[in-house]
This record gives C-alpha cells, structure tokens and sequence, in this order.
C-alpha cells in the first residue's frame, strides 16, 4: 500500500462510517454516572422520606396525602443537578428553589432536621468519599439557602 501520503493513496477515495450519537460515542462522566445514576437518587430520595414520614415538624410541608410526588420531583431535581437526565425542567419548568419553598417556614430547626434525615440517607448510600463529600457540601449550602424563618414554631 505504501506511505499514507504516496500518490496512489491520496488518489482512493475515503469513506467515513457515519458518526455515532453524543450518547453513544463519549462516556458519561457526569457526577449522576459516577455514583450510580437513576438507582442511587431513587435510593438517596427513598431513604430521605422515610425519615420525613415521622418528622413531626417536616411532615406537615408536604400537602400530599402520600409522599410520592415530593419524591419523585425530588429525584428528578436531583438527578437533573447532576448531570442526569433534564426531566425535571421539561414538566416543572426552572426549579426556582426559594420561590417553591416560599410558602413554608424554613426555621433553623426545619433546616437541621431535614438535614438530619438527608445525612441518614447519603450516610446509607455508601458513597466514595469524594463524592460524599460533594454531594453533602451541595445539600448543606441548599439546606441553608432555603432558610427564611428565624421563628421557633413551624
């Protein structure tokens, strides 16, 4: 065949396997990949709500009779902050946190039991630490932004 430069070479003509999708031909490096994607948020949201259940404080910010709606927005929320897929902005719009959370009071003690029952279910997933710590330093910085209430009772 000769050099890859050699006229007889230039001369053949090149045909190109068509491009692979996005998807297909790059590997997913988003930090939603790296700790496991859909089934972690799921396990993350799950372990969460089972705390918030019995929380005598929490339990009465979430209007629905049964938790399931507030799980899955906060999957989806999560999972669209990580690099997941964007369910979340497509059937809710702009996630706008402090506005949705407006209409609650988000005392100090509202915040430290959320972030109670949120420590339980990262501590559950068993994380490599480096993502642990970045996904809890994510959720304390929330956590703490939502705050709009120095008032003792909920």
């Amino acid at each position: 065949m000769g050099d890859v430069n050699s006229p007889e070479r230039r001369s053949l003509p090149v045909t190109q396997a068509p491009a692979a999708p996005r998807a297909q031909s790059q590997p997913d490096d988003s930090f939603y990949a790296a700790i496991g994607g859909h089934d972690t948020f799921v396990r993350l949201v799950d372990a969460f709500y089972a705390g918030v259940a019995t929380d005598p404080v929490l339990r009465p910010m979430y209007p629905e009779e049964h938790l399931g709606p507030a799980r899955e927005r906060l999957t989806m929320f999560l999972e669209q902050y990580w690099g997941g897929p964007t369910t979340y902005s497509e059937q809710r719009g702009h996630p706008r946190l402090r506005m949705r959370h407006a209409g609650f009071r988000v005392n100090p003690d509202a915040r430290d039991r959320w972030l109670a029952h949120m420590r339980a279910a990262v501590d559950g997933l068993g994380l490599a630490p480096m993502h642990e710590a970045t996904l809890w330093d994510y959720l304390e910085r929330a956590a703490h932004s939502l705050l709009n209430s120095f008032e003792e009772s909920q």
